[in-house]
């Protein structure tokens, strides 16, 4: 079962009220670099000086047990697991929720991850989406995918991770699905202490729900962090604040708080499909504009190319794979001519409009253009991506505009293609019952 479906049931076996704990409690520090042991006991130590009430959500800071030590992370992260159940320990002495991002390696890839734990165990994880580059970030993280809430039994969490906060729509699809709660894990400056308070009532403001936002204090290599840990109300109220130096707190969450706010007027349900996705489809000099307005914006442009004749689960699994490789995906499509001319007279199946109107219905998918050509070369140097990408089972060296690309400084990337599921299989498999 994938992470998202399981997210998905937990979810909605909930029951439609929305709940939210009992009360809040922020553990703000200074994490010591590399030192896991010495934050843990700093954590041990806050909650026996803050003794919480039996289900309180305690949150920590960002990477609270060893902060950014990139040249230490394998090491550090094979640590996490004693972390994580050494606070087992103190949710069960308290009973109580924790909440913070530790480092977490996967398949040898390494994520900023914040974990949600109580007595049982981890409850769930949620790997940050959008990775800092001033800090290095994407160096050493790869940024999770399906940002799905956590459900509890006091409720269902959204989960940011520091400057995931600067992007709206994260928390409000977790909302969308029912959480009663935003969880912040950071380590943000101070030298952007406005932007963290203004941020976080914002969340609270336009998704009525609580915020709960744990930031370290301290400084690491000259930069100095924030503090200022918030509880904010659904209405954007400040609750608690702490102030820069190493402390601990809570408040009461009263969720009439969340339900009044809410019978006045209601933003966190709203969710209309606002777009038409036929204007996907762009002829060659409108996708022009709109290549050079997202490469002015600083978006990394993907491109590929196909048939897709007859859309299947292979299409698919390949188009989302693409669109992760960067901001904006770039779909050129054959003409029923181009196929014609390299499968023969009975292809295409599908009109090159519908084929192009199927792809557009696609989420992973922002554009599409159709050539006549046999390649696509042309259109691959006048879209210039800076990624490239075709199915593993391409060698670089075949790949029609790779040379072109990796000349200007792009990356080519092979996707695995999911086995057993191709346009020719469905097509005998119709012939094979008809």
């Amino acid at each position: 079962m994938y992470p998202s479906q399981f997210n998905q049931k937990m979810i909605f076996t909930q029951g439609k009220r929305i709940k939210v704990p009992p009360a809040a409690g922020i553990v703000q520090f200074d994490v010591q670099l590399g030192e896991p042991l010495a934050n843990l006991a700093k954590v041990r130590k806050a909650l026996a000086q803050l003794q919480p009430a039996p289900g309180t959500l305690i949150v920590l800071p960002e990477l609270w047990g060893s902060g950014f030590a990139y040249e230490n992370i394998s090491s550090l992260a094979a640590e996490s697991h004693e972390l994580l159940a050494a606070l087992r320990e103190e949710t069960t002495n308290y009973d109580i929720i924790t909440a913070g991002s530790l480092l977490e390696e996967k398949g040898g890839k390494y994520f900023n991850t914040m974990f949600i734990s109580d007595a049982g165990g981890v409850l769930g994880r949620y790997r940050k989406q959008h990775l800092f580059g001033p800090m290095s970030e994407d160096d050493y993280f790869k940024p999770g995918h399906n940002p799905y809430p956590i459900s509890t039994k006091y409720g269902i969490f959204a989960s940011l991770v520091c400057y995931d906060l600067r992007f709206p729509q994260l928390a409000a699809s977790q909302v969308g699905l029912g959480a009663g709660c935003i969880i912040v894990t950071a380590e943000w400056p101070a030298a952007r202490l406005e932007h963290w308070r203004l941020l976080l009532q914002a969340r609270a403001i336009e998704n009525q729900v609580f915020v709960v936002a744990c930031n370290r204090c301290g400084s690491t290599n000259g930069i100095r962090f924030a503090g200022h840990s918030l509880i904010i109300s659904p209405d954007g109220s400040i609750l608690r604040e702490a102030e820069d130096e190493e402390t601990v707190f809570s408040a009461d969450l009263d969720i009439t708080l969340l339900t009044d706010v809410r019978k006045k007027f209601n933003t966190a349900a709203p969710s209309p499909y606002s777009f038409t996705d036929q204007d996907k489809i762009s002829l060659s000099d409108d996708l022009r504009q709109r290549i050079q307005t997202a490469k002015e914006l600083g978006k990394k442009v993907v491109f590929t190319n196909g048939c897709f004749d007859i859309l299947h689960q292979g299409h698919v699994a390949y188009l989302e794979a693409a669109r992760r490789q960067g901001d904006c995906l770039v779909v050129g499509l054959n003409s029923d001519a181009s196929i014609r001319a390299i499968k023969g007279p009975a292809r295409p199946i599908n009109l090159e409009g519908s084929r192009a109107r199927v792809l557009a219905s696609l989420g992973c998918v922002d554009y599409i253009t159709i050539f006549e050509e046999e390649t696509p070369l042309d259109l691959i140097k006048m879209v210039m991506p800076d990624i490239l990408v075709k199915g593993a089972d391409w060698p670089v060296e075949k790949i029609v505009g790779a040379s072109e690309v990796l000349a200007k400084g792009g990356q080519v990337i092979n996707i695995p293609t999911v086995s057993g599921f191709s346009t020719t299989n469905v097509i005998g498999a119709i012939k094979g019952r008809s």
